[in-house]
């Protein structure tokens, strides 16, 4: 049976799963929606950058494409900056009937406990009412720290803790808002930006923690969360823009599970713009990526380091989220509907996806 798929937006992240979606013999793209008016008409091969054509013609007209009774709809649109729209559209789909795989909001991965139920109640609400299913995933908040961490934890005999960690480079991410405007690099060392104000981190990763202990039968007493930062030793530029010296140039984070007064499932960013920031903090393996380490009975430590064609770990990320999506539709299309969390879904895996 082929799926019939509608894509939504075609950005970093987009561009990827249009490829996906194209990859896949049991999905088929029946439709691009675009937010800028310059994209309107041409074709999805083309703004994924597959170089043919792929006969679908991007459109802004929501409408047009809904009135194509899709199976799924892909949405990669940015959430971060507009969440009460990012929710109106995702609550819409359900309504209409289709089911979605999304990039964002984060906190809906898993938002028991994150959010309050007057934020979840309509999308809930909307997918009852459609007999629609919403999955809200990625690579972090996603896979690196849902089903490769409890994977992991399937080999232990005791359990102490589970850490999950993102330890990456981000000079040659290409999104200058989330850089600077969210997270706050090359900005003064002092000013706190929008991921860093408090309660935030708990919120947008608060989610990863709540499925951790979830997944492994325990209550949590309290989410903590913790930052610190680190200025850029002299002037420096990036593919985003410039980073002035003393500005804000790595950042660590952690977001931890709570229980009986000490961390059990800890979330932990370390992010630099420059490989030489923070050498005190974890190190990467290969050019960065994602590491799990179960503490306890025996110790592990599992690293998944991430390299695409191009040679740049980031762009390995961004597909990594797309096809996290994309494969996941035929599993989200299957589910009963609802909000959907990585605890709800079978196997997933990349089938059909290997050529003779």
């Amino acid at each position: 049976m082929t799926l019939r798929v509608v894509q939504w937006s075609t950005g970093n992240v987009g561009k990827h799963t249009i490829a996906g979606v194209d990859a896949r013999p049991d999905l088929e793209l029946a439709g691009v929606w675009v937010s800028n008016p310059a994209k309107v008409g041409r074709d999805a091969g083309e703004l994924a950058g597959l170089g043919r054509t792929l006969g679908v013609e991007a459109t802004d007209d929501a409408d047009a494409l809904l009135a194509l009774n899709p199976d799924c709809v892909v949405y990669t649109a940015m959430a971060d900056d507009r969440l009460p729209d990012a929710i109106a559209d995702l609550t819409r789909f359900l309504r209409a009937g289709v089911n979605v795989v999304s990039s964002g909001p984060v906190f809906l991965q898993y938002p028991d406990g994150v959010v309050p139920a007057g934020l979840t109640d309509p999308i809930r609400a909307a997918a009852a009412e459609g007999g629609a299913s919403l999955w809200v995933n990625g690579i972090d908040p996603g896979f690196a720290n849902d089903w490769m961490a409890l994977t992991l934890t399937s080999l232990s005999e005791r359990i102490d803790e589970v850490r999950c960690l993102e330890i990456l480079d981000y000079s040659t991410y290409d999104n200058p808002t989330v850089l600077f405007d969210i997270m706050g690099f090359g900005k003064p060392i002092d000013d706190v930006p929008m991921l860093l104000q408090p309660g935030v981190l708990g919120i947008a990763w608060g989610s990863v923690v709540r499925q951790l202990a979830a997944g492994l039968d325990v209550e949590l007493d309290a989410v903590e969360e913790s930052f610190s930062r680190l200025p850029a030793p002299e002037a420096f530029d990036i593919p985003s823009g410039s980073i002035g010296e003393g500005t804000a140039a790595a950042l660590r984070f952690e977001v931890r599970g709570m229980r009986g007064g000490r961390a059990v499932c800890v979330l932990e960013h370390i992010t630099r713009l420059r490989p030489d920031l923070g050498p005190d903090w974890p190190q990467p393996t290969g050019q960065g990526g994602y590491r799990v380490v179960v503490t306890g009975e025996p110790n592990y430590t599992l690293d998944m380091t991430m390299l695409a064609t191009d040679g740049d770990h980031n762009t390995a990320g961004l597909k990594a989220t797309a096809m996290r999506l994309v494969n996941s539709v035929p599993a989200v299309v299957a589910a009963p509907p609802g909000l959907l969390t990585a605890l709800d879904l079978p196997l997933v895996t990349g089938r059909g996806l290997v050529r003779p």
